[in-house]
């Protein structure tokens, strides 16, 4: 899923393409990929797009007459933009949407069989303002502000950084990223956590958010960005199982559950400790290993 860092440099190279034009027609390919009625979507044919911003994980497209399109990637989604009369480049299968204009095309794609990107059209800051989870804003909010979110409840880690409702923009990859920088266990508890500790989470989710950011727009260098990835081979842990740690060299651990993974280096994180798969060491019991030697 494209978390700040990605959606960031996506908002970029859209802003580039697409802000002051107005939008010739939009095309819908797949018939759930609309969430909404009302406002039609003909009200858009025409209307120029004012500004591109970030909410959350979404991408929010400003157009003018307080119109805005709020577009959810998930997990599979993707942008690609396209000039007059460049190839597609891609199955039309995987294909959502097409917002065309007079120089070229953002295309919505989505691979796989699940279809669980979203594109919503409303009218009106306010209706835009109910589609916010209400996360607070890694980039921007204080330390004490990071605080008082953690501590309002009693949840894990891993669950507090990806929770839209807590923390803006961080997902599965990038809360890995974090809390390894952080030296933090996953599954610790927000409310045990210390003020230095709160302070060195702080100082690691905005170093590794703006980090990455910064890479993906180097790698991208002015041109759209078509390799979007949750994994990428320069992460420390996310994605890396069984992999070196670059820091000190242990391989990095995972744990499973539903559909996402959780990734840490042992070592740097827990002490040595190896935390429990929900699957395996059910199945393995006493035999699951309590330590990484």
């Amino acid at each position: 899923m494209p978390e700040l860092p990605e959606i960031v440099v996506y908002i970029e190279a859209l802003k580039a393409r697409i802000q002051g034009r107005p939008l010739r027609k939009i095309g819908l390919r797949s018939p759930f990929f609309l969430r909404t009625v009302e406002p039609p979507l003909d009200v858009l044919q025409g209307a120029v797009v004012q500004d591109v911003r970030r909410l959350g994980k979404r991408i929010v497209y400003v157009f003018e007459h307080d119109l805005y399109v709020v577009l959810h990637l998930m997990i599979a989604g993707r942008l690609r933009w396209r000039d007059v009369q460049q190839a597609l480049g891609m199955s039309p299968k995987m294909v959502l949407a097409t917002l065309e204009f007079d120089h070229g095309t953002v295309i919505v794609s989505e691979a796989g069989s699940k279809k669980r990107a979203s594109m919503h059209l409303v009218r009106g800051a306010g209706a835009l303002a109910d589609m916010d989870p209400g996360g607070i804003e890694p980039l921007e909010a204080s330390v004490e502000a990071l605080a008082r979110v953690l501590t309002a409840a009693n949840h894990t880690l891993k669950r507090a950084l990806t929770d839209p409702h807590l923390v803006s923009g961080v997902g599965n990859a990038f809360s890995d990223e974090i809390l390894h920088a952080a030296r933090l266990s996953p599954l610790r508890l927000t409310r045990t956590l210390g003020h230095d500790e709160i302070e060195r989470l702080w100082i690691a989710t905005r170093e590794t958010l703006t980090r990455w950011a910064d890479r993906l727009r180097q790698e991208a260098a002015g041109a759209f960005p078509e390799k979007v990835t949750a994994f990428h081979g320069a992460m420390a842990v996310h994605g890396r199982f069984r992999q070196p740690c670059p820091a000190c060299g242990s391989p990095v651990q995972r744990i499973v559950y539903a559909e996402n993974e959780c990734n840490y280096c042992a070592t740097c994180q827990t002490g040595g400790r190896l935390l429990a798969d929900r699957s395996l060491s059910r199945l393995l019991k006493d035999d699951w290993p309590r330590r990484i030697e």
